[in-house]
């Protein structure tokens, strides 16, 4: 029979749906691209799933539907009264001025441009949390919003029974070297505001409190009243906290809503709200002092976190009454804040089953007028404690795919304690991996490019760029090397005959493992283990401590005696059976207890 003369695309029974960006800025591989919506920067969209039938549309209105009432317009443009000086990056953005931390901004994001960050904070889209007084001290300046990449938050602060300044300290440092983006300071025990000065001065990101933990040391929250709120907002806006949470969306009205919920209120700023609310018989009055606690915001630039104070706790619970009449209320406070000059992002749920999170994503959009969203997860369901950093890491993936601008971090302790450094490690990598897979499915321009080089390094075998190339090089050497410590054309998870990888890269019509800027050329031990893989491997439990050992104290002198020569298991011996051989061989000599 004669072969079908039609090329091959004329035969496809199938359609491919819209495509977005592709966010691979060199055009790699043979992938189409995103199949997110085109980006539309400067518009309601920027960065957007297509939504799925049903989900509420995006808001027509801005930040500049919300303007202070003296602010007038002219000519197309608002006009600030006479004698008025800027404070806050808003109100830098409104009248057209692009700051030296917009500068920054776009020099972090390459895709935007200084003039487009202005435009987005303008239009409230996007926050840059910068107190004034924490720029004096070793800040540096980033952005969260849906035109730039997806953020990660790294919560942590002492408890009663756990932990101290110096213990958060070095959490703090072990957040930034795993690359988190901000870090919330929530300690309720220990020397609070010591704590929280040594975190603002040795950190270069931004921070964030929960004020009214700090209200309610040494009274009883029945005792908080107005002159506590706002003293307390004052003192840690002068320390240099870069955003507050504030639970103001609570209302008296919304409590009998949360009288049936499986496990009622489970933030602590807002059960502590609905406590005074309860005893007082009044409104809350973070609500009633909103407008005067933006007033002390301004004053320093400190970016409003407005709380969700009804959070579900778990999903049967979320997507409820309770849940959404705050949101509503949040809306309106998100308004009367940028009426104020105030930046802002409004925070979100917590326990949301995987089906109602792009619902919940989008109705923000539309109540709070694409202001940022920040969410904590959410978890996608209630059953793996001691695996909850998994849980909401696969709800966070989805809900920065649908319209969230920051993922606050949930560590393997989420439930059951504070986090140690180990689990603030495991959070923030667990939600870097969410926040890029969303960035990469967006098309965020540039998102994948490390991705493909890691790819074309994989391609080519050449292990040493691989490693480099990764997220955390150190996990990835120590687990290559607990099996195989040679570098070589083939890994220990296949072996020799049945790699793929190295026989695509031998098929001479394919490009794959041919880029020159990845060739390599003779396989070798690897280095000697350093300490951080050595503790990696040991926290495993496979390998005996003598073969750790062993990996720990090879030198290149000892291991290859001749500079650029082969290491026995190099796969390009004179035949297959001969590299299994000499593979064979290898491992029995690293069974071979260590000299001395």
């Amino acid at each position: 029979m004669a072969s079908d003369p039609r090329p091959l695309s004329s035969k496809r029974r199938y359609q491919l749906p819209p495509i977005g960006g592709n966010p691979s800025s060199r055009g790699e591989g043979t992938t189409p691209g995103s199949f997110a919506n085109e980006s539309q920067i400067g518009g309601p969209l920027t960065f957007s799933s297509p939504d799925t039938p049903g989900m509420p549309a995006p808001s027509d209105k801005t930040a500049w539907d919300f303007m202070p009432a003296d602010w007038t317009r002219e000519g197309g443009r608002w006009l600030a009264p006479s004698g008025f000086a800027p404070v806050t990056q808003l109100e830098h953005a409104r009248l057209g001025i692009i700051t030296p931390q917009m500068r920054r901004v776009a020099e972090r994001e390459p895709h935007l441009s200084p003039e487009a960050v202005r435009e987005e904070v303008a239009a409230g889209r996007m926050v840059i949390p910068a107190n004034v007084n924490h720029l004096a001290c070793g800040l540096d300046p980033m952005c969260i919003g849906r035109a730039s990449l997806t953020k990660v938050n790294a919560n942590m602060g002492a408890s009663p029974v756990s932990s101290g300044t110096d213990e958060e300290v070095e959490k703090l440092r072990w957040a930034q070297r795993w690359q988190a983006d901000t870090v919330m300071d929530l300690s309720t025990g220990g020397d609070l505001d010591a704590t929280r000065s040594a975190i603002i001065r040795n950190s270069s990101l931004p921070i964030g409190t929960v004020p009214i933990y700090s209200m309610i040391i040494g009274r009883k929250i029945e005792d908080l009243d107005a002159t506590a709120v706002l003293e307390t907002l004052e003192h840690q806006a002068r320390q240099g906290v870069d955003y507050f949470t504030i639970h103001a969306g609570v209302l008296r009205e919304h409590l009998p809503l949360v009288r049936d919920r499986a496990i009622g209120i489970v933030s602590r700023g807002g059960s502590l709200l609905a406590k005074w609310m309860l005893h007082h018989e009044r409104e809350n009055l973070m609500y009633e002092l909103w407008d005067e606690i933006c007033a002390v915001m301004r004053r320093y630039d400190v970016t409003f976190s407005i709380g969700d104070g009804l959070r579900p706790g778990g999903l049967a619970d979320a997507t409820d009454a309770a849940q959404l009449a705050e949101l509503q209320v949040l809306g309106e406070l998100t308004e009367r804040a940028w009426a104020n000059g105030c930046q802002v992002m409004v925070e979100g749920p917590g326990h949301v089953p995987f089906d109602q999170i792009e619902y919940n994503m989008k109705l923000q959009r539309q109540l709070c007028h694409g202001a940022p969203f920040y969410v904590l997860g959410p978890l996608v369901t209630d059953i793996f404690p001691g695996y909850d950093h998994i849980t909401s890491c696969i709800g966070a993936t989805a809900a920065a795919y649908h319209g969230a601008s920051m993922l606050c971090y949930v560590t393997p302790k989420e439930h059951l304690g504070l986090p140690k450094r180990d689990d603030v490690k495991q959070g923030c990598v667990a939600y870097k991996i969410a926040a890029h897979a969303a960035d990469v499915a967006l098309g965020v321009p540039g998102a994948r490019d490390r991705d493909d080089e890691l790819t074309k390094a994989r391609a080519a075998l050449n292990w040493e760029k691989h490693f480099e190339l990764s997220f955390d090089p150190d996990t990835a050497r120590a687990f290559h090397d607990e099996d195989l410590d040679v570098d070589t054309d083939f890994c220990a998870m296949c072996g020799h005959d049945w790699c793929s990888v190295r026989i695509s890269k031998e098929i001479v019509e394919f490009v794959s493992g041919k880029d020159e800027a990845y060739a390599w050329d003779d396989a070798r031990v690897s280095e000697a283990l350093t300490p951080d893989q050595r503790e990696i491997l040991e926290k495993r439990g496979v390998l005996s401590a003598e073969e750790i050992l062993k990996l720990a104290r090879k030198t290149r002198a000892a291991m290859k005696p001749n500079a650029g020569s082969r290491a026995a298991c190099h796969s390009d011996a004179s035949d297959a059976p001969e590299a299994n051989l000499l593979q064979i061989e290898a491992m029995k000599g690293d069974a071979q207890p260590p000299p001395g």
